[in-house]
């Protein structure tokens, strides 16, 4: 039997949430943003005030994931090579690579991994709804191509929960929120290219029709407008 996860809260079921428990929902959307993107959408999240116990709520959810459901599906020889894996691959969502160079990324930290076993480890992620693992689709030929793909988490959380430093690198954040928005609405997604050129999403809906999601800003100030634009910025594709 498979492993089913329920999605976290997208931002919108999140201030939902914090309303129906009576919490306070700051007037500046940009606060609210931030809050989200360092608790995480887990529902029980907002039931605690503290950050130390979101923190340590968060971390529960995290460490009974991997320790209990993972663990116990899933045979893993080397529990510590699969741990360091996990927590490269975390450390760096959103960012494009393969196999091949995420072996080479892992080398030059120390770590020699084969390919086979990096590929094992990231399906189990990804079954495990851990991960998301995102396409590349050449807008100019009209095909998805293989090698580098992208991956993001099913929870920012995830990140903040395994680093100290909670300052957010909003460019790989807000694609996150964005790709697993899309997600929870079944859409199908996938990274756009163009020669050397990225768009951020390739969208599809139950009837194939294309669209996609226009590079949001990647700056603290930047934030409240690409919330106002996060419903209004699927255009047509030409």
């Amino acid at each position: 039997m498979g492993f089913t996860m329920i999605l976290p809260l997208n931002f919108e079921e999140y201030l939902g949430m914090k309303q129906f428990y009576n919490k306070p929902v700051e007037y500046n959307m940009a606060i609210e943003l931030n809050n989200y993107l360092n608790e995480g959408g887990f529902p029980r999240t907002v039931l605690y005030d503290s950050i130390a116990d979101k923190r340590t709520y968060v971390t529960s959810v995290v460490k009974e994931i991997f320790e209990k459901d993972i663990k116990r599906r899933v045979q893993i020889r080397n529990i510590e090579l699969f741990e360091r894996v996990r927590d490269f691959i975390i450390n760096n969502f959103g960012a494009t690579f393969s196999s091949q160079s995420l072996q080479k990324a892992l080398a030059n930290t120390g770590l020699n991994v084969k390919r086979q076993t990096i590929a094992r480890y990231i399906d189990i992620l990804t079954a495990s709804k851990i991960l998301y693992q995102c396409n590349r689709f050449d807008m100019k030929s009209k095909r998805s191509l293989s090698g580098e793909k992208k991956y993001y988490l099913s929870d920012t959380s995830f990140y903040f929960v395994m680093n100290t430093d909670n300052r957010i690198n909003y460019g790989p954040a807000l694609e996150n929120i964005v790709y697993t928005y899309l997600r929870s609405k079944d859409y199908s997604v996938s990274v756009g290219r163009i020669g050397k050129l990225e768009c951020d999403f390739i969208v599809r809906d139950n009837v194939l029709s294309r669209k996609k999601i226009q590079q949001l800003k990647k700056s603290q100030l930047g934030i409240q407008r690409a919330v106002k634009r996060l419903k209004s910025s699927l255009i047509p594709l030409v």
